[in-house]
Parts: C-alpha cells; sequence; structure tokens
C-alpha cells in the first residue's frame, strides 16, 4: 500500500521560505514519478512541480524560478523548497505518485496515490 505524508507546512510572511517534505512508503521510489499540488479554498487543484523516474521536472508557470523539486530514492522522500513565497501560494499542498511511465505531467488524473495534505499559509 502507497502511503504519502507531507511535512513542513505552516505559516510564513511574504519573501520568506518553507520546505515541504513528502515521506513514501514506496520501496522502488526511483521508478515514480512524484508531484506536489496546492488546492485554494474555492479553487480546483493544481500542479505545482513533480519530477519523473528520469529525473526531469516540471513546473507550473507561477511558481517556476521559485519553488525546486527533489527526490531522495535512498530514503524515499519528495523535497519541495519554496523561496519568495507570495501570498498567492497559500494552500493546501498535497503530495502524489504514479508508478505508471509518463512525460512529467501536472495533471490531477494522472496520480493514483495521494497524501492528506498540509497546510501552507504566507502573508502579506
Amino acid at each position: 500500500q502507497v502511503q504519502l505524508v507531507e511535512s513542513g507546512g505552516g505559516s510564513v510572511q511574504a519573501g520568506g521560505s518553507l520546505t515541504l517534505s513528502c515521506t513514501t512508503s514506496i520501496n522502488t521510489l526511483s521508478s515514480f514519478t512524484i508531484a506536489l499540488f496546492r488546492q485554494a479554498p474555492g479553487k480546483d487543484r493544481e500542479g505545482v512541480a513533480c519530477i519523473g523516474a528520469d529525473g526531469r521536472t516540471k513546473y507550473a508557470d507561477s511558481v517556476k524560478g521559485r519553488f525546486t523539486i527533489s527526490r531522495d530514492n535512498a530514503k524515499t522522500i519528495l523535497y519541495l523548497q519554496m523561496n519568495s513565497l507570495e501570498p498567492e501560494d497559500t494552500a493546501m499542498y498535497y503530495c502524489a505518485a504514479s508508478d505508471r511511465w509518463m512525460n512529467p505531467s501536472l495533471l490531477v488524473l494522472r496520480y493514483p496515490y495521494w497524501g492528506q495534505g498540509i497546510q501552507v499559509a504566507v502573508s502579506s
């Protein structure tokens, strides 16, 4: 059973930084595509960043240059370094995983496994 647990969320002022972690139960993490999504109140869930089994990454335009996704396959953990945070980044952040081969994708439907989410709040 695939389990994904997010940590590292919290409250920060605009311009600050946070690092989200996604701890997984996936022993073969190197063969998975892992992603972070977010959902703000009243809005659809949107893709933030993903990293494929081959290390290729993809970012939403809104976070390019500010967020960096990485993975530690040995520790089976995903990281999202978030810098220069803006109030618009406030949302629940969800970790997602897929064991199907695909090009890096930020489409919700591509990911069958999800974490419970963690809150990130950025104040102005």
